[in-house]
């Protein structure tokens, strides 16, 4: 099966379906790390959803707290949470050249293609920047990816932005748009050769 490159030369390729699922699964979960986010549950405890234990906190901190909810849930394979978190009408679109993937249940396929053949996953979330405006917020961010991709380390950098809409109580994320960033190789000048001298 012939693998199509999406990092700069060195780094070692991923097939083009497998890339486009990767960025499908990070630009709905991209947070901080999943280990930050595990607490110890108790047998009489059940586990809190944002709802729960963000209704007190402003909207900006809500968002930001969803966000990482979403990678949590990623991470674990957990999709009624991640789903959760997402709207049914969500829109997604990634870095290739590609349709958007419309729809909570077409995410969900991907999603789930993706994540079987992904294990060992560690995404961290930086510079993360969040503006409300009414109803709805967005989010920007930048992203670090690792992770054993068919038996293989893989690492993978991007930025990415969430749109969400505040929907009775709650946040969802409607629209996705990630990226991923290649890094910058080193440019050749157009002409190596020097200038004739100049004439008398």
């Amino acid at each position: 099966m012939k693998r199509t490159s999406i990092f700069p030369h060195g780094s070692r390729p991923l097939p083009l379906g497998l890339s486009l699922l990767l960025i499908l699964a990070f630009s709905l979960a991209l947070a901080t790390n999943a280990a930050a986010q595990k607490k110890k549950k108790t047998a009489d405890t059940p586990p809190p959803t944002p709802t729960d234990n963000t209704a007190a906190l402003p909207d900006e901190q809500r968002i930001d707290y969803l966000i990482s909810v979403m990678l949590g849930a990623w991470q674990l394979g957990d999709v009624d949470k991640l789903h959760k978190c997402i709207a049914d009408d969500v829109s997604v679109v990634n870095g290739f050249w590609a349709p958007p993937v419309i729809g909570w249940e077409n995410y969900l396929a991907d999603y789930t293609s993706q994540r079987a053949r992904t294990q060992q996953v560690r995404l961290d979330r930086t510079n993360t920047l969040i503006r409300l405006a009414g109803k709805f917020a967005w989010a920007c961010y930048q992203w670090d990816f690792s992770a054993v991709v068919d038996g293989q380390p893989d690492a993978a950098r991007g930025q990415t932005t969430l749109v969400f809409e505040k929907r009775g109580d709650d946040w969802v994320v409607v629209h996705n748009h990630t990226s991923l960033v290649q890094a910058s190789q080193p440019v050749t000048p157009a002409n190596t050769n020097p200038p004739p001298p100049a004439k008398p």
